[in-house]
């Protein structure tokens, strides 16, 4: 049974807020919408929270106890190697993770205009759903990153589908801000992330549970219940359902419009948009995976010292530093949900390009700020007003991404543009976290004999430099306040 759905749900500009006025399926699509992105983005985080401890364990050599006991100095010198290949090997599995993210991306972004939206929605969450699962069984390092690239062909799939499928639905007055709170709600997938991992660390901390990343993934294959839904009620656009039926009855031997690749790129209107989203998702992107999530390890670097002083037993450490790692991810990810509705409120003020430009200025100072800072003012309290400030900024640029895409393309290649533009974005970003992780560890890993956490706090500075290329992008962008979907 389906909802019936109004498409042309006629809305005054000036009727009262901007949900006035919308049907049950106008609602339904929207809540459908949310779920599956909010669900995809507590996979990436449960990743983002699981990834030192997983590589950690991964990457530890086994004790042999017929081997002698090795000298202090022998001792100190394997546990400074270690923590370089977990620094290493911690940015090589993001990357990877990233790869597949962007391919899959790419290829469930073109279904979506091909098969639809609906469909295409469906198979990416029992993808990355499924997965996310198989990553709990993990064995080496290798074997890890291959469960997490097949994770990142589901994930990156989608966004664009969703978007795509909500921008289609909604009415244009009520479009910008629905597709805010779309993006709003992935920060409540993150936080959801965050809440699993701080009870999971207190249960380690105690003893109750052991090896607590593996059942972080294990809880990640969850939102495979939602296909149900999802094949049970959601239907098609009204807008892709008549643009599929126009292919269908076109002459033979016509190029394919649903999708194309070729009219993407040889139209220099949707060309010059699909490069301009390009280069502002990459931005963002590097900023949050290159460099903002990565503010875990960093927090478990600067207290690891602290709960060592204390005397406490490596399992008691462990939980600890996965208990404060969640706290991180809580505060920052609460941050990023006022952020991200911030932008969606401020955009239909000031329009687009104004507001994308002061989210690329706030974030690239914040996350410079609080890399070089946080635990050295207030110590563990800079927990609380440092990350969730980075937390706001960085991701005010996501809610922009997910409102602003899906008005550069017509219906005939949304899906694909808003892929294309995030997910190649995505691509090249995936150079990020390998990039933070060789600057770690090679460029400033002279200094973690000062301080372990010299090189994070050397390197996230550095790479905050990033979001210039998205402001440098701007004066190129179109303006889109306003304006309907381009058909």
């Amino acid at each position: 049974m389906h909802f019936e759905e109004k498409f042309h749900s006629p809305l005054d500009p000036n009727a009262g807020p901007w949900h006035k006025g919308l049907t049950k399926y106008h609602w339904f699509v929207l809540v459908v919408a949310a779920l599956g992105w909010l669900f995809d983005t507590m996979d990436q985080q449960l990743f983002n929270l699981a990834r030192r401890p997983a590589i950690t364990e991964l990457i530890t050599p086994k004790v042999d106890r017929d081997a002698p006991e090795p000298t202090p100095d022998q001792a100190k010198a394997a546990a400074a190697e270690l923590a370089k290949d977990i620094d290493k090997y911690g940015g090589i599995t993001t990357s990877v993770f990233m790869v597949g993210w962007a391919l899959g991306g790419l290829f469930f972004g073109i279904l979506g205009d091909r098969i639809g939206r609906a469909k295409t929605m469906l198979f990416t969450i029992l993808i990355y759903s499924i997965f996310t699962g198989l990553s709990a069984l993990s064995v080496g390092v290798v074997d890890f990153a291959c469960y997490r690239f097949l994770t990142g062909l589901g994930v990156g799939g989608e966004f664009a589908v969703g978007v795509s499928l909500v921008a289609e639905v909604m009415p244009d007055r009520a479009r910008p801000f629905a597709l805010g709170w779309l993006q709003a709600l992935s920060a409540v997938g993150n936080m959801t992330a965050a809440l699993i991992a701080i009870v999971l660390g207190k249960l380690e901390e105690a003893k109750a549970i052991g090896g607590a990343w593996r059942i972080m993934f294990i809880i990640g294959t969850l939102p495979a219940l939602l296909a149900i839904v999802i094949r049970s009620r959601l239907k098609e656009p009204e807008r892709w359902q008549k643009v599929a039926k126009s292919e269908d009855g076109a002459l033979p031997g016509a190029e394919p419009k649903l999708g194309s690749l070729r009219e993407l790129f040889g139209n220099p209107r949707w060309r010059k948009n699909t490069i301009v989203g390009m280069l502002l998702a990459f931005s963002g992107v590097v900023g949050l995976w290159g460099i903002g999530f990565f503010s875990f390890d960093l927090i478990r670097l600067i207290f690891r010292r602290h709960f060592e002083a204390q005397g406490l037993s490596p399992e008691a450490i462990k939980g600890q530093l996965t208990f404060w790692t969640g706290i991180t991810s809580l505060v920052q990810n609460a941050g990023g949900f006022l952020g991200i509705y911030a932008f969606s409120r401020v955009t239909a003020v000031i329009g687009r390009k104004p507001a994308f430009a002061i989210s690329y200025v706030i974030a690239m100072i914040s996350t410079a700020f609080t890399f070089w800072f946080v635990g050295n003012i207030f110590g563990f309290a800079d927990i609380f007003w440092m990350v969730p400030v980075m937390g706001f900024c960085q991701l005010t640029l996501f809610g922009g991404f997910a409102i602003y895409f899906p008005e550069l393309f017509p219906t005939r290649l949304r899906s694909t543009g808003t892929s294309f533009c995030y997910n190649v974005g995505r691509l090249v970003a995936a150079v990020g976290p390998t990039a933070l992780g060789l600057l770690t560890s090679e460029v400033y890993g002279r200094y973690k004999s000062v301080d372990a956490a010299l090189p994070f706090r050397y390197a996230g500075v550095t790479m905050s430099a990033v979001f210039l290329i998205g402001l440098a992008v701007l004066p190129f962008a179109p303006e889109t306040k306003g304006k309907p979907l381009p058909e």
